[in-house]
């Protein structure tokens, strides 16, 4: 793992470097809920609004190629996420929060809670972190980038 962790960090260097990017590379283990193995946390000084791209897309494509490089390089399944001056960090815990306050607007109100359409990583974080909270379920509808997640007393199904 290790040695993993190491060529995940040079190779990352590296993409960045060809990109035009002075910025280095922290590798941190994932929190226990979280599927992936490590955190690649990008350090820049500036540009980050450039790596992370509206909504994280050009985040989200940085680690889609480097995965694929990643493949080519290791024979066991490398398990990291990509994140940039702890973006993704801060962007997860923004989305726990409204999850949590969607919640309690559906208990209290008594009614389903529509949120707004998301990223199916942010849909997969909202229904795991509600699904701690045995007076809810959550349910994703709509299509392709409009697709939201719906909030429901369990007690209204």
């Amino acid at each position: 793992m290790e040695e993993q962790n190491k060529i995940i960090k040079e190779l990352l260097e590296e993409l960045l470097g060809k990109m035009g990017f002075d910025s280095s590379v922290e590798i941190n283990e994932a929190d226990a809920d979280e599927q992936e193995g490590v955190v690649c946390n990008i350090i820049t000084k500036e540009d980050s609004s450039l790596l992370i791209g509206q909504y994280g897309v050009n985040l989200q494509a940085i680690q889609h190629i480097a995965r694929l490089l990643i493949r080519k390089r290791t024979s066991e399944k490398a398990r990291f996420i990509i994140d940039v001056n702890s973006y993704r960090k801060q962007k997860n815990e923004s989305v726990i929060d409204m999850a949590k306050e969607a919640a309690e607007q559906a208990l209290s109100e008594k009614r389903s809670i529509v949120l707004k359409p998301m990223s199916n990583y942010e849909r997969r974080i909202v229904h795991l972190e509600l699904s701690k909270n045995d007076k809810v379920v959550t349910e994703s509808i709509g299509e392709g980038e409009s697709r939201k997640v719906v909030v429901k007393p369990v007690d209204f199904i």
